[in-house]
């Protein structure tokens, strides 16, 4: 069984996160700069066998798309063209990133790490992946 691969895509920085090989736990990967992440994901996969891609879709509280979503579109079409044979589903990131804060926050880590905006992406794809096998997985 392969693993699955989630990411909190932003302009900067792309947040993964992944589950083990029985897709029981979710991690935080890595965070890399979105000009990167193409050539972050060929060498994951040649080393690691992924069966799906979740993405976190930016919505408003009203359900609308963010400003973002465009190049969310676009890295999804960027992602089946690369990889045309992993699967990728969509899901409802809103709140992510403040429920990502409240989590470093509990955490107790120093304010220095709390403020590390790549440790926000990371635990975001987190909770989009946590999120994904909450309601697909279980």
């Amino acid at each position: 069984m392969g693993r699955i691969l989630a990411f909190d895509y932003g302009t900067k920085r792309i947040g993964i996160a992944v589950t083990d090989p029985l897709r029981i736990i979710a991690n935080g990967l890595d965070t890399v700069p979105t000009s990167e992440i193409f050539n972050f994901l060929d060498h994951y996969l040649s080393e690691q066998e992924v069966e799906q891609f979740v993405v976190g879709e930016p919505m408003h509280a009203d359900g609308s798309p963010a400003q973002i979503a465009h190049l969310i579109i676009g890295f999804v079409r960027k992602l089946k063209k690369r990889y045309p044979n992993i699967p990728i589903q969509l899901i409802d990131e809103r709140y992510t990133s403040e429920e990502a804060k409240q989590i470093i926050r509990q955490s107790g880590l120093s304010k220095k790490k709390r403020r590390d905006k790549s440790l926000v992406d990371k635990v975001s794809a987190v909770i989009i992946l946590q999120d994904y096998m909450d309601e697909f997985l279980s």
